[in-house]
C-alpha cells in the first residue's frame, strides 16, 4: 500500500527519500488527485443537468387511467340533460353521456355535481376532469378552458301535443304557439311562421309555458332545456318535440392544455357519431336524434 506523507510534515523526512522514490510519488499523487478532481467535475455536471432538466407533469388523462376513476362534471337542475329521477339519482342525457365515456376509458365515473356558475372553476381546480352540463362554447371561455367535439345538440324548438301533427313551419298555419317575446326561439319563429299562424308572446319563460300548458295555446316555441322540465312536471299532456328552430349545440369542457384526454374524449365522440349512439341517447331525451353540428 502506498502512503501519501502529509504536505506539513513533509521536511526533512521527504528530502531524505532517494530521487526515484520521490519522482514516483509525486507522479502518483498527481494523478490519483487529477482522478479525483475529475470524477467531482462528472458529478456536479451530472447534477447540475438532472436540476435543470424540466419536471415532465402527469396530464389529467395519466392522472385518471392511473386512478382508474374520471370526475365528471354533470348538472341537475336542468332537464332533459340533467335533472334528479324518482330515485333520486341525477339522469338526463348529459348522465347518460358521462356514464358512456367512462365505460369507453374503461374507469369508474365519479359524478360531479355543479351549477351553471361553478361548473368552469370546478374543471379549473381540478375538482372535476370534464364538465358534461350544456356547456356552450364562446371565446371568454376558450381563453381559461378547452372544448373537445360537439356531443348533443341544445336547441330552440315547436312543441306540442302528441295528437296535432305538426312537421314543418307551414303545419304552424291555423295554430296557437306561446312562445316568449324577445327570446331566439321568437326571432326564429317570426322568420318562418305562414301569416295563418296566431303566435301569442308572453314576458318570460314561466308565463310562456303557463299558457301552453293550461291549455290558452296549442304549440310552444321554447328551449329544449325549458320544455324538458316542462314535460317532466306535465306527462299528462303527452308533449313532444316538433321541429327544430335553432340549433346551438353542447361541447365538453376540458382542463387548459389537456391535450391527451380532449382528444381521446374526441376519438370517443367521433365514434359514438358513427355507430349512431349519440342518436339513440339524444332521440332518448330530446326526442330527436343528434344530427350534425353547425
Amino acid at each position: 500500500m502506498i502512503q501519501f506523507a502529509h504536505p506539513a510534515r513533509q521536511g526533512r523526512a521527504a528530502s531524505s527519500e532517494p530521487p526515484a522514490t520521490a519522482i514516483i510519488r509525486r507522479h502518483l499523487t498527481h494523478r490519483f488527485t487529477a482522478r479525483v478532481r475529475n470524477r467531482a467535475f462528472a458529478l456536479l455536471g451530472a447534477l447540475a443537468v438532472a436540476s435543470s432538466a424540466p419536471v415532465q407533469a402527469q396530464s389529467a388523462h395519466d392522472d385518471i387511467t392511473r386512478a382508474k376513476e374520471i370526475k365528471i362534471a354533470i348538472p341537475t337542475d336542468f332537464p332533459p340533460y340533467g335533472f334528479v329521477g324518482p330515485d333520486l339519482k341525477p339522469q338526463g342525457l348529459d348522465i347518460d353521456i358521462a356514464n358512456y365515456i367512462g365505460g369507453k376509458l374503461g374507469v369508474k365515473v365519479e359524478l360531479v355535481v355543479v351549477t351553471s356558475a361553478n361548473r368552469i372553476p370546478y374543471l379549473q381546480t381540478k375538482k372535476a376532469d370534464l364538465v358534461i352540463s350544456t356547456l356552450g362554447k364562446n371565446p371568454e371561455r376558450e381563453k381559461v378552458i378547452d372544448f373537445t367535439a360537439a356531443y348533443t345538440p341544445f336547441f330552440q324548438a315547436v312543441f306540442g301535443p302528441k295528437n296535432v301533427t305538426v312537421k314543418g313551419a307551414a303545419d304552424l298555419a291555423g295554430k296557437t304557439i306561446a312562445v316568449t317575446r324577445g327570446a331566439i326561439e321568437d326571432m326564429e319563429l317570426t322568420k318562418i311562421a305562414p301569416s295563418g299562424a296566431d303566435i301569442k308572446r308572453f314576458e318570460d319563460n314561466n308565463a310562456t309555458v303557463s299558457a301552453f300548458v293550461s291549455g290558452q295555446t296549442v304549440l310552444m316555441a321554447t328551449g329544449a332545456s325549458v320544455a324538458g322540465n316542462m314535460m317532466a312536471r306535465n306527462p299528462n299532456l303527452s308533449a313532444e318535440y316538433k321541429f327544430v328552430l335553432k340549433d346551438s349545440p353542447n361541447f365538453i369542457g376540458v382542463g387548459k392544455g389537456e391535450d391527451k384526454l380532449r382528444l381521446k374524449v374526441n376519438e370517443i365522440i367521433t365514434a359514438a357519431k358513427a355507430s349512431g349512439d349519440l342518436d339513440k341517447m339524444a332521440q332518448k331525451w330530446l326526442g330527436r336524434p343528434a344530427g350534425e353540428f353547425p
